[in-house]
């Protein structure tokens, strides 16, 4: 049975195609949702970006119609504006005020009670991604829904690029005496991905095990590239970072992306394999650190300097991890060494639409905060001979549109799992202090 989802503002400034997200349903913008997309089309960031593609969306299907009518929609549903329904005396006893939510509820509300007076109604839902706007519809007895169609996978799906698979203690032997292993042999139940990390454990229960990786055509296993030695003075502390920096150092992977905790050593060791790359072995000409200004918490507003003083609280976090790398004595030398080299470059991602980056070591902190838009705007900036990584925790997200399972890291992550030209791992285990670790888990 058809359905009518009625949409609230923040499902289309978060993505503006999601008018065609409901198939054979019917799609119902309030006009008070259109109010508030005019009052952002203006803002020069995505959401304003975002509000400018819904109204030449909205602007496009009127060739098919009246708004305020219907117009079909090409997955055969149809689309109205509307503009009959914003009665407010059926919640005024509930929420007094007449804001802008309660405009869109007031909305669903009504197409629901009206719904109900017809021998065979239909299911109002309305789409938000504001929880209290659902909490509210819950309370009015309306079906309510997130707006879930952008989600790659559920948040304990997410690929995690190593797998472990019990054998029989034969097989570790034979990889042992062949160093390699063909895939198809194993009669693996799921199927391993393109540079996918795999630990082979013995079924019987000894300690025998074996730590291998799935070549680019993911047909066998292979051992790693790169020996346990120090990069930069970090050595790995533990499997997964070992992992981490196989894909970093290995030049044939364009792509690379880290996910994990805080304190797990993403920064650290990614900033240390760009220097050796960059500074010893000279495989990019320069090393590019971004990363986007997103504020945890209440924004501190308006900062005085140049561009390079404005950006330095943003930055702190990649000086910090810079200052252990050159072990800095005093403060104000890491400026003096960076500025001596000339080959590092750390800047906000405001700055990097329009560029074309060959050649370079680029990597891309706290990108759990981007979203799809922006994460295909800065891996479509990639140059050749240059290499990207991509690294954040997608527990810890500061955006007010994103999740664990919708941000661009997550999406990047599932979307190129199957490609021969990326590689991903997630760190697990803490490695900053006994406290941090405790706090990350307890947390």
């Amino acid at each position: 049975m058809k359905k009518i989802f009625v949409l609230d503002t923040n499902v289309l400034l978060h993505d503006p195609k999601s008018i065609f997200a409901f198939q054979e349903h019917e799609v119902v913008i309030p006009a008070v949702v259109l109010e508030e997309i005019d009052s952002k089309k203006r803002n020069a960031d995505e959401i304003g970006r975002n509000a400018r593609n819904v109204s030449r969306l909205l602007d496009g299907l009127r060739e098919y119609g009246h708004l305020h009518s219907g117009v079909p929609l090409p997955q055969g549903g149809r689309l109205k504006v509307e503009l009959n329904h914003r009665s407010f005396l059926k919640l005024q006893e509930m929420f007094g005020e007449i804001t802008n939510d309660n405009r869109i509820l007031a909305v669903a509300l009504n197409y629901h009670l009206e719904e109900q007076e017809k021998e065979h109604p239909a299911a109002v839902v309305l789409v938000s991604k504001d929880v209290l706007v659902r909490v509210k519809a819950d309370v009015l007895g309306l079906l309510t829904e997130d707006f879930l169609s952008d989600r790659t996978a559920e948040p304990d799906e997410l690929y995690h690029g190593c797998s472990t698979v019990k054998v029989h203690p034969s097989v570790i032997d034979e990889f042992y005496s062949f160093r390699y292993l063909a895939v198809k042999p194993l009669h693996l139940p799921y199927e391993l991905y393109p540079n996918e990390f795999v630990i082979l454990k013995d079924e019987m229960g000894t300690g025998k095990s074996a730590l291998l990786k799935v070549n680019k055509e993911g047909s066998r296993m292979e051992p790693l590239y790169m020996s346990n030695d120090a990069v930069w003075g970090i050595s790995a502390r533990n499997a997964q970072q070992r992992m981490a920096l196989e894909l970093l150092l290995n030049d044939d992977i364009p792509l690379v992306t880290i996910t994990g905790k805080a304190g797990t050593g993403k920064t650290l060791l990614a900033l240390a394999a760009g220097l050796m790359k960059v500074e010893d072995e000279r495989k990019y000409k320069k090393l590019l650190i971004a990363r986007p200004v997103v504020p945890m918490g209440k924004d501190i507003g308006y900062l005085p300097g140049e561009k390079e003083e404005k950006l330095r609280p943003w930055m702190q976090p990649i000086y910090d991890n810079l200052e252990y790398l050159f072990d800095v004595k005093k403060a104000g030398d890491i400026e003096k060494i960076l500025m001596g080299l000339g080959s590092i470059q750390v800047e906000a991602l405001t700055y990097i639409r329009g560029r074309s980056i060959p050649g370079q070591f680029i990597i891309i902190d706290e990108a759990q905060n981007l979203s799809r838009h922006e994460v295909k705007t800065i891996v479509s900036r990639v140059g050749e001979g240059s290499k990207i990584i991509l690294m954040g925790d997608p527990e810890q997200i500061d955006h007010p549109y994103l999740d664990a399972a919708s941000n661009g890291l997550s999406y990047v992550v599932e979307r190129f799992k199957q490609e021969g030209i990326s590689g991903h791992i997630t760190l697990e285990k803490g490695e900053r202090s006994m406290l941090a670790q405790q706090a990350a888990d307890l947390l």
